[in-house]
């Protein structure tokens, strides 16, 4: 039997005090908290009622999660919105969010030349890629059609020339 089940009901404030511990560690959305904290036997009641608290005091915030989050990963791993949209919802961010937060970050990064620099690394690493493997690549990296297509091109352009030289 569960122990959880027969255990003590927390006060409110021993429930806000577990969700800042979790919070603590690490960032974190609200969906994330209230799972931790339902998955604690916290009623979704008292979750919501941490939750709030929790935000009222600016320790949670799924915007500034999803802005921040977005820079660090196109910074340490380029991808396209299509995956990067997909990775905030996993997190539980609002899919609306997601799509406003991801269109923020595009206007100012090109996804030409993120596809460009997944490219690169993938080269650096020393594999020689066809066109088949980058347009796979990319595809896995969430960028458009549209992106690849043109990305392909530009590298068949660069193959062609490496050849006849």
């Amino acid at each position: 039997m569960n122990a959880r089940a027969h255990a003590t009901p927390l006060s409110p404030d021993a429930v806000i005090q577990l969700a800042v511990r979790f919070v603590a560690h690490r960032d974190r959305t609200i969906a994330q908290v209230e799972q931790f904290l339902t998955s604690r036997g916290i009623s979704s009641l008292q979750a919501k009622h941490a939750i709030r608290r929790l935000s009222d005091l600016r320790y949670l915030d799924d915007v500034a999660y999803a802005q921040r989050w977005v820079g660090r990963r196109l910074a340490a791993r380029p991808m396209g919105q299509e995956r990067l949209r997909a990775e905030l919802q996993a997190k539980g961010i609002a899919d609306s969010l997601a799509a406003q937060v991801v269109t923020e970050a595009f206007r100012t990064v090109n996804e030409d030349t993120l596809a460009d620099r997944v490219l690169k690394a993938a080269q650096r690493r020393g594999r020689r890629l066809t066109s088949i493997q980058v347009g796979r690549l990319l595809h896995q990296r969430g960028f458009a059609e549209e992106t690849i297509d043109h990305i392909i091109m530009t590298f068949r352009m660069n193959e062609e020339c490496v050849h006849e030289e």
